[in-house]
């Protein structure tokens, strides 16, 4: 079975600051809420995805593995809209330049349409 190109990549979970509205995280507000142990407050109303306010060296709390290898999102089923609406390139036949840029950041080519051919 083919391996979907983000299970290789990690780029963007390890090359932006991830910042949600803080009602993503509770229980009562929520059906995937976004486990305390993985946030830290923000500002305002927002909390942070643990691991990501770094300024020069970004990394969720919650990815495992080794970007450009093999990774995985120890909370997939309860990451924040960020991480949700976040689309690699051409994933859905449209180029996303942000994934461009993180994979860039990493030593990685950008992603193209055949990477998709599952």
């Amino acid at each position: 079975m083919p391996v979907h190109p983000c299970q290789k990549c990690g780029a963007c979970c390890s090359s932006y600051r991830v910042s949600f509205y803080w009602r993503e995280a509770e229980k009562k507000d929520s059906v995937h809420a976004v486990p305390q142990e993985f946030w830290e407050e923000g500002s305002g109303h927002y909390r942070v995805m643990k691991g990501t306010d770094s300024k020069h060296n970004p990394k969720c709390a919650g990815l495992g593995g080794k970007v450009g290898e093999w990774v995985k999102c120890s909370i997939y089923e309860n990451r924040p809209s960020p991480c949700r609406n976040f689309a690699a390139s051409y994933e859905h036949g449209v180029h996303r330049p942000r994934c461009d840029e993180a994979r860039k950041k990493h030593g990685l080519p950008a992603l193209r349409r055949e990477d998709w051919e599952l």
